[in-house]
């Protein structure tokens, strides 16, 4: 039903995930991040408690591997889940209970993990771990360049229709949160297309929202 990858950038300490299903509005319920603490996806019969759960736990001092085992403590069914986490350190852990959906499977390497559902076959997590591993610049491209290998191994074993992908860096609002909530093309590539666009704007968009004296034109009738 899902496959995703939490990662961070180890040059600029960014965090990002991008996630994929055959379920509508996936983002919505499964991506998580937060600046200077790390990322998190929860999916499979997804609890959008854990999210939240895991980066208050590392926010308070604690590794991803200690932040999942916590998840694991004080969530609800966690036989039914599959968490993932990256801590400001790039350490990564993953939960996946027995109870996950199909073909279901994870991998980890430095400062990315990915894992899935209802997959194609198990390669899958390691083809997008790969994929982000061995990619460059921005994690944006990078976390594009992760969904994409993931298809080339088989995704998901049914037909994709939502997709998210979220970036956080210094200030407490998401820098890019870009969805498909819905859609009968692969909505992998529509996010691919939305963050080419979002990209040359991302920096504007945050400087207008610290101190919009210093920020770009808006390029509309009217502005100087």
């Amino acid at each position: 039903m899902t496959f995703s990858l939490v990662a961070r950038c180890a040059e600029t300490g960014m965090f990002g995930l991008a996630i994929s299903s055959s379920s509508p509005a996936v983002a919505a319920r499964c991506a998580y991040a937060r600046a200077g603490v790390g990322a998190v996806a929860s999916q499979n019969v997804t609890d959008p408690t854990l999210g939240p759960l895991a980066l208050d736990l590392m926010q308070g001092g604690m590794s991803a591997h200690e932040a999942i085992s916590g998840v694991r403590d004080l969530g609800q069914f966690i036989e039914y889940r599959q968490v993932l986490a990256v801590d400001k350190q790039g350490a990564t852990a993953i939960h996946s209970g027995p109870n996950s959906l199909g073909i279901w499977t994870q991998a980890q390497g430095a400062d990315v993990a990915s894992g899935g559902n209802l997959l194609a076959n198990k390669g899958v997590p390691q083809a997008v771990v790969d994929g982000f591993q061995s990619s460059r610049g921005h994690i944006g491209d990078r976390l594009i360049a992760a969904m994409r290998a993931g298809l080339s191994a088989g995704g998901e074993a049914g037909p994709l229709h939502s997709a998210g992908m979220m970036i956080v860096d210094k200030v407490a609002w998401p820098i890019a949160d870009l969805r498909c909530d819905w859609t009968d093309d692969c909505p992998v590539e529509n996010i691919a297309t939305a963050w080419e666009i979002y990209k040359p704007q991302l920096e504007a968009y945050v400087q207008r929202a610290l101190d919009p004296r210093e920020a770009p034109s808006y390029g509309v009738p009217g502005d100087e």
